[in-house]
């Protein structure tokens, strides 16, 4: 079974599209960069992921936050 893996596109909400999470690209980056958000990892030269596990554990530990 492969890991269930998520692109910053379908995690962060623009404009243009509703992502998981009501925040910005450049949020969850800032999150990245403080150790408050879990660390993604490349799939490619320019392709990085998390974990889906990671980010539905992230999203119970902070539900009340996006309520």
């Amino acid at each position: 079974m492969q890991p269930r893996i998520i692109r910053i596109a379908d995690l962060a909400t623009t404009p243009k599209k509703t992502g998981m999470l009501p925040v910005s690209p450049a949020t969850i980056w800032r999150w990245v960069g403080a150790g408050k958000f879990p660390k993604p990892f490349k799939i490619g030269s320019s392709v990085t992921v998390w974990h889906m596990a990671d980010i539905e554990d992230f999203i119970v530990a902070h539900s009340a936050s996006f309520a």
